[in-house]
C-alpha cells in the first residue's frame, strides 16, 4: 500500500513537470549563430587547416538542417507528435493520389496522418538552405585534411544518410518526387564516400524511379532519372523483375522531343531488359508501344526473332516461353500465344500462371472468333448453330485449364471469377450449368456475400 502511494505521488510529480503544450519552437538564431562561428573559423587560415574545424562545421550544418523534423518518425501516434513538436497552427485534410490524409500544419512542415498515425511530412520552411549538402561537404573536407578522422566522419555521414533516406521516403509518399529523388541520390553518394564505403545501389534506383515519375509532370526530370538509373546499373543494381529497364526506357523516351536519338536508346533499354527478363509485362508493353507508335523503330516481328533465338539456345527456359506467349498476345496471334503457354505447362506442370494464362488466351481467342461470328450473315439456322458451336468449342478449351489453375491456387478470386463468367456463357453445354452453380457459389463466398 505504501509502495502504491509512493508511485502515485511520483506520477503526480511527473504530470506537474510536463509543460503546457505550445506551438513548435525552433531556436533558429542559435543554430545560425553556430554556423556564423564556423564561417569565421574556416575563414581563418590556421583554423581552416584543421580537420576538427570541418567536423564541427559538418555537425553545425546537420543540426540546422534536421532541427525542425528531428523528433519525427513514421507511424508516430498523433499524441506523441503533439508532445514532440507542440500543437499545430491548423488542421485539415488533403488528398494525394488515391489517399486522403489528416494534415497538421506547423511553421516548418506539414504532417500527414492516417488512422491517428504519422505517415509522412512535407518540409515547408528551413533554418538554412542546402544544409545537408554543406554538412556533407564539410565532412568530406575533414577527411581530406586528415584521413585518420574517418571514424568521426563516418559517424557524421551515417546521421546524414539516415536523414536523407527518411526524407526520400516521406517525400515520395506525399508525391514530392523531385525532393525524394535528390534525397535518395544524396544518401547514395554519402554511403559511397571512402569514410563509409557502404554504397547502396538501390538508393540510386529509388532516385531514378522518383525522377521518372516526376517526369510525367516535369519533363526535365527525365534527364536526372536517366543519370541515376544508369549509375545504378553501373553500380551492379538489378531489381528482381528488371523494372529498372522499363523506367530507363521512359527516361530516354521522355527526352525524344529535344533529342530524337533518344527513341533508339529507349528501344535498346527495353531490348536489354526483355533479354534478361522476358516475363516482365511492363517491358513487353513498352516494346509494343514503341514499335507501334514510332516510325523507323522496326518490325514487331523482331521481338519474336529475339526471343526465338534465345529459346533455341535455352529451350527449357520457362521465362522465355512465357515472354514469347505475351509477345504473340500483344500481336493478337492467339494460336502462337497458346502454343507458347502449352510449352510452359509442359516444362512446369505445377505452375499456376502457366494454366491461368493458357486458359485466358483460349478465352481471348474465343472472343476474337465470337466477334467474327457476330459480323457474319447466315442464311439458315443450321449454319448459325454450326458457327456458334465452333466458337463455343474454343471457349470450352479454357474450362479445364482454369480449373487446373484453381487446383494449384485454391480460392484465387480472379480464376474463380473467370470460371464463373465462362461457365455462364457455356451454360447450355453438357455438364457446364453445374459448374456455373459451383463457381458462382464460390465467387459469392469469396466476396463475403
Amino acid at each position: 500500500m505504501i509502495m502504491k502511494k509512493m508511485m502515485m505521488s511520483a506520477f503526480a510529480v511527473l504530470l506537474l513537470a510536463v509543460p503546457t503544450l505550445q506551438a513548435q519552437k525552433v531556436n533558429k538564431s542559435a543554430l545560425l549563430s553556430k554556423i556564423e562561428k564556423s564561417d569565421a573559423e574556416v575563414a581563418d587560415a590556421k583554423k581552416s587547416a584543421k580537420a576538427a574545424t570541418w567536423l564541427n562545421r559538418g555537425k553545425a550544418y546537420y543540426e540546422a538542417a534536421v532541427e525542425p523534423t528531428k523528433s519525427l518518425f513514421g507511424n508516430m501516434e498523433s499524441p506523441m507528435v503533439t508532445l514532440a513538436v507542440g500543437e499545430p497552427e491548423s488542421k485539415g485534410t488533403e488528398t494525394i493520389g488515391n489517399a486522403t490524409y489528416e494534415t497538421w500544419v506547423y511553421p516548418y512542415f506539414t504532417a500527414y496522418f492516417q488512422d491517428g498515425k504519422l505517415i509522412a511530412w512535407k518540409e515547408t520552411d528551413k533554418v538554412i538552405d542546402n544544409g545537408i549538402a554543406k554538412a556533407f561537404e564539410a565532412y568530406g573536407k575533414a577527411y581530406e585534411l586528415d584521413p585518420k578522422t574517418a571514424p568521426k566522419v563516418k559517424a557524421g555521414l551515417d546521421q546524414l544518410i539516415n536523414h536523407c533516406k527518411q526524407l526520400g521516403d516521406v517525400s515520395y509518399t506525399v508525391h514530392d518526387f523531385t525532393k525524394a529523388g535528390y534525397a535518395f541520390a544524396q544518401a547514395y553518394d554519402m554511403g559511397a564516400h571512402p569514410a563509409c564505403n557502404t554504397p547502396e545501389p538501390m538508393l540510386l534506383y529509388n532516385a531514378g524511379v522518383s525522377m521518372t515519375i516526376d517526369g510525367s509532370e516535369h519533363p526535365e526530370s527525365f534527364k536526372a532519372g536517366e543519370e541515376y538509373l544508369t549509375r545504378a546499373l553501373d553500380a551492379g543494381y538489378n531489381d528482381s523483375e528488371g523494372r529498372i529497364y522499363y523506367y530507363l526506357f521512359h527516361c530516354y523516351y521522355g527526352q525524344r522531343a529535344e533529342n530524337p536519338d533518344m527513341v533508339m536508346k529507349a528501344k535498346d533499354a527495353l531490348l536489354k531488359g526483355v533479354e534478361k527478363y522476358p516475363k516482365n509485362d511492363l517491358i513487353l508493353q513498352g516494346l509494343m508501344q514503341l514499335y507501334t507508335s514510332e516510325e523507323n523503330v522496326g518490325d514487331p516481328a523482331e521481338l519474336v526473332t529475339l526471343v526465338d533465338n534465345a529459346i533455341a539456345a535455352d529451350p527449357t527456359n520457362i521465362d522465355l516461353w512465357f515472354g514469347r506467349g505475351r509477345i504473340f498476345y500483344a500481336l493478337k496471334n492467339f494460336d502462337e500465344s497458346i502454343a507458347s503457354f502449352r510449352k510452359v505447362t509442359e516444362l512446369q506442370p505445377d505452375l499456376f500462371e502457366g494454366y491461368y494464362y493458357l486458359g485466358l488466351f483460349y478465352i481471348f481467342k474465343g472472343d476474337d472468333a465470337n466477334q467474327q461470328f457476330n459480323e457474319q450473315q447466315f442464311n439458315n439456322q443450321a449454319a448459325y448453330d454450326a458457327g456458334l458451336k465452333e466458337v463455343n468449342a474454343i471457349y470450352m478449351e479454357a474450362v479445364p485449364l482454369l480449373e487446373r489453375a484453381l487446383e494449384l491456387k485454391p480460392n484465387d478470386f480472379d480464376t474463380v471469377n473467370s470460371l464463373k463468367q465462362l461457365c455462364f456463357r457455356l451454360r447450355d453445354e453438357e455438364g457446364i450449368m453445374a459448374k456455373y452453380e459451383k463457381y458462382n457459389a464460390l465467387y459469392n463466398q469469396l466476396k463475403g456475400e
